[in-house]
């Protein structure tokens, strides 16, 4: 059966912006129940700055315990330069993550580099990462739109895509940042990058802030891609980016694609499972469109027979 890999990155861009701090040993108990629910890989931290992300300061920690709990996980980090990478690495990170940014306003607010030094930052990176062994990710952020630009340039997403490649990256990730995309916007954008990137190398990462996340992913599966972020009980979204709601939720794509014949591996009563702990541990209702529904089936379930 034709499957969708999703990566669930709610320990790390999940819970990098929520005003509740999860402790290490919290976010490995979330990362264990995706795992039981048939999650086989997770962006799991990330090594930026404690001042800049304080929630994301126990990196080392949460990598070093989770790839001795989940050794056949798939665990990725997210790392912003060569001293993210050096820490990465020395917490045992076998797959790393770099984001650029495809404005120049979006990195000057982010990171305060050019657009220009930003891609060379990222592409130093991924070319180390890769001489240490190291799998690797390129996210190619505001891939869509901007919150200071407006519209980015598919030719700028493009040209950054190729460098990225060019690097060793093996995995191009291309994120709709904000969430402004729409289904015709990601059919167009990413059919033109498919003539240049390898479909198995293609991803797609879309937010919900305008309701259509789930609608954008099925697009670009119609497309012919096969890889794309979620986040279970669609938490997440940017600290750097005005106005971006949580990532579309990994219990919406699960349903979609068994709905439309797509195998994932994810069970979906588990899953409710991660959903239920991640309000626990952030004290508010968490869930994707598909969530209240989902729920109403596993109480179904749980009601004790009639008599016959």
């Amino acid at each position: 059966m034709d499957r969708l890999i999703i990566t669930d990155v709610s320990p790390r861009d999940g819970l990098q912006n929520q005003p509740k701090a999860v402790s290490a040993q919290d976010k490995l108990r979330l990362i264990d129940c995706l795992v039981s629910a048939g999650v086989r890989s997770v962006e799991a931290t990330s090594f930026v700055s404690p001042k800049a992300v304080p929630q994301m300061a126990d990196a080392s920690e949460v990598l070093s315990a989770l790839l001795v709990r989940q050794p056949e996980l798939r665990s990725s980090v997210l790392v912003p330069n060569l001293k993210g990478l050096e820490r990465a690495h020395a917490a045992g990170a076998r797959e790393i993550a770099v984001v650029l940014a495809a404005t120049e306003t979006m990195n000057q607010k982010n990171i305060n580099m050019s657009l220009q030094q930003a891609a060379e930052v990222s592409e130093q990176t991924v070319l180390a990462a890769r001489g240490h062994g190291m799998k690797t990710r390129a996210y190619i952020a505001v891939a869509f739109d901007c919150p200071f630009e407006g519209a980015t340039a598919l030719e700028r997403v493009m040209a950054l895509s190729q460098r990225m490649l060019d690097a060793g990256a093996d995995e191009l990730v291309i994120a709709d940042t904000i969430g402004s995309a729409s289904p015709g916007m990601v059919r167009d954008r990413v059919r033109a990058l498919l003539e240049q990137v390898p479909s198995d190398k293609l991803a797609l990462h879309f937010h919900d802030t305008r309701g259509m996340g789930a609608a954008n992913a099925w697009a670009a599966v119609e497309q012919g891609v096969r890889r794309f972020d979620a986040s279970t009980g669609g938490i997440g979204g940017c600290p750097f980016a005005p106005g971006a709601a949580g990532n579309v939720a990994t219990e919406d794509l699960v349903l979609m694609a068994e709905r439309s014949g797509l195998a994932t591996g994810i069970d979906l009563m588990a899953l409710l499972n991660a959903v239920d702990l991640a309000e626990a541990l952030l004290g508010r209702p968490l869930g994707g469109r598909s969530a209240p529904w989902l729920r109403r089936q596993r109480d179904k379930a749980r009601e004790p027979a009639m008599p016959s």
